[in-house]
C-alpha cells in the first residue's frame, strides 16, 4: 500500500513539473482572447524565466552633486515562461505560444564603492510579444510576422496602447529580422 502511494505521488509530482515547464502551451487560453487581445500576466516576475537585461546608455548622467559620469538612462528586463528557453535550445526557435515580456525601467545612477552604478527604479511599461506559428489573427493589426505585439504603460497594465504592430513595433526589430524578430544575442540562456 505504501509503495502504491509513493508511486502515485511521484507520478503527480512529475506531471506537475512537466506542466509547469511548458506553460507556453496555455497562452492562447489564458493570455490571448478569441479576438487576439493580449493580456499582461500578473505573476511573471515571480514565476517566469529571466532571459536578460538590456541597458539603455545615457550620455552623461547626473543624479546628485556627487554623482556624475556615464550610466544607464533605462533598463529593460526580459522574461519568458518556464520551458521556453529549453525549447529554444533544442529547436533553435521559439515555440508557439511563447511570450516575451520586456519590462521597461527608468534607471537611477549614483556612485558606489564599485564605481558609478545604474539600477532600475520606476517601471515605465511592458512590451509583450506572443509567438504565433499558426497565423491565428490575420485581420488583427497587432499580429503579424509570427508574433503578437503590444505595449502596456505602467499607468494602465490592463489596456494595450499599441494600435498597429507594423507602424509602432517592427521598426525597432528590423535588425533582428533574421532571428525571428528577437535580439536573441542578448539572452545567453538560450544558447547555454
Amino acid at each position: 500500500m505504501k509503495l502504491r502511494s509513493l508511486v502515485t505521488l511521484l507520478i503527480l509530482a512529475l506531471t506537475s513539473v512537466s506542466l509547469a515547464d511548458d506553460s507556453y502551451t496555455e497562452t492562447y487560453e489564458t493570455l490571448v482572447d478569441k479576438d487576439g487581445n493580449i493580456s499582461l500576466p500578473d505573476n511573471f516576475r515571480d514565476d517566469w524565466t529571466f532571459l536578460g537585461t538590456w541597458s539603455i546608455a545615457a550620455e552623461d548622467v547626473k543624479q546628485s552633486s556627487e554623482a556624475s559620469g556615464h550610466g544607464a538612462a533605462g533598463l529593460h528586463n526580459v522574461y519568458t515562461q518556464r520551458g521556453v528557453a529549453a525549447y529554444f535550445r533544442e529547436h533553435d526557435s521559439f515555440p508557439d505560444g511563447a511570450v516575451l515580456i520586456k519590462e521597461l525601467l527608468k534607471a537611477t545612477t549614483a556612485p558606489m564603492t564599485t564605481g558609478i552604478v545604474s539600477h532600475g527604479s520606476e517601471v515605465e511599461g511592458w512590451f509583450v510579444m506572443v509567438k504565433d506559428t499558426k497565423g491565428r489573427f490575420t485581420t488583427n493589426p497587432l499580429w503579424g510576422d509570427g508574433w503578437g505585439w503590444v505595449l502596456f504603460n505602467a499607468s494602465d497594465r490592463h489596456t494595450a496602447v499599441t494600435k498597429n504592430f507594423k507602424t509602432e513595433c517592427v521598426g525597432c526589430h528590423i535588425p533582428a529580422r533574421d532571428d525571428d524578430w528577437i535580439y536573441t544575442a542578448g539572452y545567453s540562456i538560450l544558447f547555454d
